[in-house]
């Protein structure tokens, strides 16, 4: 026994160690997990179909406080066109900085679709295309 006592005090032992023994084992092999695939690919009709027609709004504003009623119909949803030929200039900075803020809240979009037109559009409209030609040189045209 004292024998036993030393061997296993100084390392030497008969007996395999902790390491030997799962060193031993068989490899385990992870168990696969069943893929559980979501087809959502089918989508009702009546979801993509919206209830109300998409509305566009067109702004002729006059003094700066007129901007308030534009913000209403960006915040509710609805696009908006702003031609700025009534305002002074200074006042129509003012309006379109304002306006700026607001379509940058609402995560939408500002296009310049004239001279002193602008398209204002909330987040669910997008828009495609460019004008291309100076609405200056069209009227010369006519």
């Amino acid at each position: 026994m004292a024998g036993k006592f030393f061997s296993n005090f100084f390392g030497i032992s008969d007996e395999p160690t902790a390491t030997e023994y799962y060193a031993k084992e068989a490899p385990v092999t992870p168990a696969k997990q069943p893929v559980v695939k979501q087809n959502n690919k089918v989508v009702s009709i009546q979801q993509g179909i919206s209830r109300e027609p998409g509305r566009i709004a067109l702004f002729e504003p006059r003094i700066y406080s007129d901007v308030r009623e534009i913000s209403k119909q960006l915040l509710n949803g609805e696009a908006v066109i702003v031609n700025f030929s009534q305002e002074d200039e200074q006042t129509g900075r003012r309006t379109l900085d304002f306006l700026n803020g607001i379509v940058f809240a609402i995560d939408g979009k500002i296009k310049r679709i004239g001279e002193e037109i602008f398209l204002c559009t909330p987040k669910n409209y997008e828009v495609s295309g460019r004008v291309g030609l100076d609405l200056r040189h069209d009227s010369n045209n006519l």
